[in-house]
């Protein structure tokens, strides 16, 4: 069978898998993964997912500036900030800018926070690569961004209601990703999304090594098992898992111009 799993966003620098990560990587292609876009959150973790992309010809870069690092980013060196991943981006391997966005949960500063995600904007527009979003209780301004910028990317782990799914759509050329929290007992807005997002437009994700879905909840999750994640969602639209995994693959490379 040919390898159908395509995780659009990941985190395979992260220190959970310091212990095994070249064993666990070089194992994803037969447990059926396709492709694995692993993302930055900071200069440091850009390169170190490059290097990752650099190894494994499955592996995907995403480079950029997480809205939870914008406490320790010196806002007077953003423009070299804004340089380094300008020219990070010129790597083949490298297929978006992310991971960037707004977050509202944690106590982070909420001005440095917009002006590092509007910076982050503007060079994905000028450089017309897609754009990786993190939107944390931060649904309105969001939105915002998305009005003034019409962009060209992917809402990771979507957490938006579907009434808002018609206004991300109008507002940039957005896909929408889902992750194991659809998997979840309770998860109940994640299912009327999964049941009103257009195929089309739909992408799957782990956020490795966050996020496993049942029956792996609370543990490190990692690439293989967004399976389970396609099972809940083809139970939700009444599809095989076969077809849930091939839209989402060709939406995903379609996404990241793959």
């Amino acid at each position: 069978m040919e390898n159908l799993i395509f995780d659009a966003h990941c985190h395979y620098d992260d220190e959970k898998f310091d212990d095994d990560r070249d064993t666990l990587l070089s194992s994803l292609p037969e447990k059926g993964v396709f492709a694995v876009v692993t993302n930055g959150t900071d200069i440091e973790t850009s390169r170190t997912s490059l290097e990752l992309a650099e190894k494994y010809p499955f592996v995907y870069a995403a480079v950029g500036i997480h809205p939870e690092n914008a406490a320790e980013t010196d806002i007077e060196k953003l423009d070299d900030y804004i340089e380094k991943i300008a020219q990070m981006l010129t790597h083949e391997k490298a297929v978006a800018l992310g991971e960037t966005g707004i977050d509202y949960y944690w106590d982070i500063p909420k001005d440095a926070q917009h002006i590092i995600f509007d910076r982050q904007l503007q060079l994905a527009s000028d450089i017309k690569k897609p754009i990786i979003i993190h939107d944390r209780e931060a649904h309105g301004d969001i939105l915002e961004y998305l009005k003034k910028y019409r962009p060209y990317g992917l809402l990771h782990c979507y957490s938006g209601s579907k009434e808002m799914l018609s206004e991300v759509f109008r507002y940039g050329k957005m896909w929408i990703s889902l992750g194991g929290a659809v998997t979840f007992k309770n998860a109940r807005v994640p299912v009327e999304v999964a049941k009103e997002v257009p195929m089309d437009k739909l992408l799957l994700e782990t956020d490795a090594p966050y996020l496993a879905p049942v029956p792996y909840r609370g543990k490190r999750c990692d690439s293989s098992m967004i399976s389970y994640t396609a099972q809940r969602i083809a139970n939700i639209r009444g599809m095989s898992v076969e077809d849930v995994l091939k839209y989402t693959k060709d939406n995903a490379c379609r996404l990241y111009n793959l």
